[in-house]
């Protein structure tokens, strides 16, 4: 998995302008995703996502996936799971100070930035902190909602912000 993870990176050109292409498909099958029901295809679409990504990324399914923002390597990859830049202890040769016989996830996303247009200025964009909640769903899947917002359910009431209203019971107006 390490020789293929590293084999993406150096490949991280090609690579990222297949997920342009494929990231375009997706959205257009918006539709037909909404209409067979997003949760309903979120655990195949998952499972087939987990098995190529896998293989080529070492992808552990966070749900929030970045690699186009670093040049094809994996944050979660790193022994210590950051997602915005390398800790302190990266060694001399480039190297993990967790696991010595490892390059540093971020070393080789820099690597692979560099070969992506416009990869280096994506590495700037700060990642917020992974919600655990979406670990195993598919970010492709993700990805095409955030990108087709569409009405949006009605989410429970927030009170409101009258001092005088009292107690109030969940779900009462």
């Amino acid at each position: 998995m390490y020789a293929v993870r590293l084999w993406s990176v150096r490949h991280a050109r090609g690579l990222n302008a297949f997920y342009r292409g494929f990231e375009r498909v997706l959205k257009r099958m918006h539709p037909l995703f909404k209409a067979v029901g997003y949760q309903r295809i979120d655990r195949p679409v998952a499972a087939m996502e987990r098995a190529v990504k896998g293989v080529l990324f070492d992808c552990r399914m966070c749900g929030q996936c970045v690699l186009s923002s670093t040049g094809m390597s994996c944050p979660m990859n790193c022994p210590k799971t950051l997602r915005n830049g390398p800790c302190g202890g990266v060694r001399d040769n480039g190297n993990c100070e967790v696991k010595p016989d490892m390059k540093c996830v971020w070393v080789e996303a820099y690597r692979g930035s560099e070969r992506i247009p416009g990869g280096i200025a994506a590495m700037t964009k700060v990642q917020f902190a992974v919600d655990q909640r979406l670990a195993g769903r598919s970010s492709w899947l993700r990805v095409v909602r955030e990108q087709n917002p569409g009405p949006v359910a009605p989410a429970v009431a927030a009170p409101s912000a009258k001092s005088d209203a009292g107690p109030r019971k969940i779900g009462s107006p």
